[in-house]
């Protein structure tokens, strides 16, 4: 059973840069043909994709963020860390990571941690 686990500060100042990380267990972030992906959903809105780092240690990203967004990884921890610089209120949301297949269907999320953009 694969498990994702988000972490990071919930209260972030604008202009400031915001890191959240993902813990996985039961299934390593190297293995093949696996999509580790960071979802965001603003308040009274939608899913947003905002990135994905493959098993092979590339990344896309949304273009609306590709400016602002990194994603790394630690492979020792069997971790992948979102970065999103800049933020504004607009950044204000619950950030989930994910994982997809090779045909992007989401099997494990984690639950989920609300991130708010404020003096």
């Amino acid at each position: 059973q694969v498990q994702l686990q988000e972490s990071g500060p919930g209260l972030v100042k604008p202009s400031q840069t915001l890191s959240l990380t993902c813990t996985v267990s039961g299934g390593s972030i190297t293995a093949s043909y696996y999509y580790w992906t960071w979802i965001r959903q603003p308040p009274g809105r939608g899913l947003e994709w905002m990135g994905t780092i493959h098993s092979s240690g590339n990344t896309d990203f949304s273009p609306s963020l590709e400016s602002r967004a990194s994603i790394s990884r630690d492979t020792s921890k069997n971790q992948f860390t979102l970065q999103l610089t800049t933020v504004t209120p607009e950044d204000t949301a619950v950030y989930y990571c994910a994982r997809a297949g090779t045909n992007w269907s989401f099997d494990y999320w984690g639950q989920g941690t609300q991130v708010t953009v404020s003096y």
